[in-house]
């Protein structure tokens, strides 16, 4: 094993050239994996910043940018963590997660895009069907979606996690809070999100929107999604939160980065690549060791379609529904929304054992940028040393 600790970055730029030689890729897996290997380098470009002093000089490389990057995410979640906060109205948040069962996974692969669009529908008309009902709430909640691929090895493991609100706005407009604590009966969940979601399936299929994955025959897929509609699916409903700061923290984890961090990469070499992860089943941390080939697969398997939205709002969460948020917020003794304001990299820095990196480490006065650099040169020769932004 390499002796360093090793990066999403480093392992791509060893492996992914032999991987995609003997590999059928996508154009957007390429994309993908370019912008990981050249994010935060001398290939993106950057600009020179300098101490008015004169005491030091720096390069910061531009970043990459992309959704799957774990170098880059962090300014990104932060932003759409503190906008969705601002949001937040002051009730119970309830936490459902829908997950797809394991036989649709070839299904999945050949229509991800399609299927994910479908599978956030599901969930969503499950739970404004039974919550608009009066029979349970009779009101509008407001509901954000976050769409999760991966399991905790990196296997395919499609899944939507839903922030829930505790209540809804009523058709004669007056906030009515969940009864009892008590959100939705979990059968009733799991079996209106197994039809709905197999008719969309079915319905699919018969108008060409979906397409049969290679190797299956049709008539098997009409016979294995028959067979599934007379299994329990997984839907899990979680315990009442008294506010949803939580659950947000949470679905922003997964809103960008990709499906592992670079603190999670335990070791490289040649053939392998090592990682940890936290067993579900007895809690127990753990590592795992798998081919340099089978772990870019895991990784890539997980990177979104071009124009694919991985979080949804509906309801009163809803873009569309502000005067209605504000409503609620109304009966709830909150203010209107507001925007918060644009996040720059600065203000997301924490303070840590680091120095801050805007400021001289020598005399303190905040840096000035003096030049840029272009895509794919060397830094100034009169830079003493680099430093990535």
């Amino acid at each position: 094993m390499a002796s360093f600790t090793p990066t999403l970055q480093s392992i791509f730029r060893q492996h992914f050239g032999a991987y995609a030689a003997t590999h059928r890729l996508p154009l957007w897996f390429h994309k993908a994996a370019a912008a990981l290997m050249a994010c935060r380098t001398a290939a993106l470009g950057g600009h020179v910043q300098a101490c008015p002093e004169g005491h030091e000089q720096r390069v910061w490389y531009n970043s990459c940018k992309h959704r799957s990057c774990p170098q880059c995410a962090y300014l990104q979640v932060e932003a759409w963590l503190a906008s969705q906060q601002a949001r937040l109205l002051a009730c119970d948040h309830y936490h459902v997660v829908f997950t797809l069962p394991r036989e649709l996974h070839a299904l999945w692969r050949t229509n991800r895009r399609v299927f994910a669009d479908l599978l956030f529908r599901a969930a969503r008309d499950t739970l404004f069907t039974l919550l608009q009902d009066p029979r349970y709430l009779g009101a509008t909640p407001g509901v954000i979606v976050a769409l999760h691929t991966w399991g905790r090895t990196l296997c395919l493991h499609p899944h939507v996690h839903c922030l829930v609100t505790g209540g809804g706005w009523t058709a004669d407009g007056a906030w009515r809070r969940v009864r009892g604590g008590y959100l939705l009966p979990v059968r009733v969940v799991a079996a209106l999100f197994r039809g709905k979601l197999l008719a969309a399936l079915r319905a699919g299929l018969a108008d060409g929107t979906l397409r049969v994955p290679e190797g299956i025959r049709p008539q098997a897929l009409t016979n294995e999604l028959n067979r599934l509609g007379r299994v329990r699916w997984n839907v899990y409903l979680k315990e009442r939160y008294p506010h949803g700061r939580g659950v947000v923290t949470y679905l922003a984890r997964y809103l960008k980065g990709g499906p592992i961090a670079n603190g999670r990469l335990l070791a490289a070499d040649r053939e392998t690549v090592t990682f940890g992860y936290t067993d579900h089943h007895d809690g127990r941390r753990k590592a795992m060791t798998l081919s340099a080939d089978d772990f870019l697969s895991r990784v890539l398997e997980h990177v979104p379609p071009p124009g694919s939205h991985g979080v949804r709002a509906y309801g009163l969460y809803a873009g569309s529904k502000r005067a209605w948020l504000d409503r609620a917020r109304d009966a709830l003794g909150q203010p209107p929304a507001v925007p918060p304001p644009v996040l720059t990299w600065q203000e997301a820095w924490v303070d840590g054992d680091d120095a801050d990196p805007t400021r001289c480490t020598v005399c303190g006065r905040p840096l000035v940028s003096t030049r840029a650099v272009p895509r794919h040169r060397p830094p100034p020769e009169e830079v003493r040393y680099a430093r990535a932004a």
